[in-house]
């Protein structure tokens, strides 16, 4: 099964169904049914979403920046620290390592998550926070 990334997104099997049937009528028909596939993905999406997080603003945008930047930050100067010496880093410190390495990207993955939220209009984007 091949797999692709996009954007920072893992799809597995890309194998899409592709009719055999030239009729206009029913490739018509099929994107029809595809729409509505589509439609009830983004309204649940909405739906759930609008309700777990209410509406996002600035400030929650530079909370989620901010500890990217300290996860990354950290992350890396720990790196440049155990690299100083002359020994091969430890089993301990590579893991340690790791560990901080998927804190940092699990917060730069939600933080692309959210701007992809109020990008497709799953969450209401508030440019001034605390206003109605």
């Amino acid at each position: 099964m091949s797999s692709t990334v996009t954007s920072s997104f893992r799809r597995r099997g890309l194998d899409h169904f592709e009719p055999a049937d030239d009729d206009p009528q029913i490739q018509r028909r099929l994107r029809g049914t595809l729409e509505q596939i589509d439609y009830t993905a983004f309204a649940s999406n909405k739906a759930l979403i609008g309700q777990a997080l209410g509406h996002v603003d600035a400030t929650h945008f530079q909370h989620m920046a901010v500890a990217a930047a300290q996860a990354r930050a950290q992350w890396v100067a720990a790196a440049v620290a155990m690299t100083e010496t002359a020994h091969t880093p430890t089993a301990d410190q590579i893991a340690k390592l790791a560990h901080m390495r998927v804190a940092y990207e699990e917060l730069a993955e939600a933080y692309e998550a959210m701007r992809r939220m109020v990008e497709r209009g799953y969450v209401v984007f508030r440019a001034t926070p605390g206003k109605s």
